[in-house]
């Protein structure tokens, strides 16, 4: 493994995902459905606050997954093998954090397909952004 190819996929990976949750929270139909739950998701004024201790624990998050897709790669394409990679993240966040949280917290169905739709594209394209960052691994 190449622990400096990790923190650089790790950081890419991390930017392109909060850009898309950007993209896919914050400036979609998905705000508004956010909005109906108050007691369950702080508001976008108080979460300024808080904000850098959820980009920190996503960098960290983001990084060891780069250095899982490290241990798991195959050969081939590096887009296709991201995103195979992003794909089973995205899967594993799917049942352990969207459909999880559906089952703990008061929010609404169409949030949950919001998330679950929203979280796979983040994924899947986090995954290929590893991937083309971390390059093939030489052997």
């Amino acid at each position: 493994m190449n622990y400096s190819r990790i923190a650089l996929a790790g950081l890419g990976a991390t930017v392109v995902y909060f850009v898309l949750g950007f993209l896919l929270f914050g400036l979609s139909p998905l705000t508004k459905e956010y909005a109906q739950f108050p007691a369950v998701y702080r508001t976008p004024e108080s979460m300024k606050r808080v904000a850098p201790i959820g980009m920190l624990g996503m960098l960290l998050s983001i990084t060891a997954l780069a250095a899982l897709y490290a241990l798991s790669y195959r050969g081939g394409s590096s887009v296709a093998e991201g995103a195979r990679f992003g794909v089973l993240v995205g899967i594993f966040a799917l049942g352990s954090f969207v459909l999880h949280n559906y089952v703990n917290l008061n929010i609404g169905l169409r949030l949950t397909l919001g998330q679950a739709f929203a979280y796979l594209i983040q994924w899947i394209v986090a995954g290929i952004v590893i991937a083309l960052i971390y390059g093939p691994v030489a052997t």
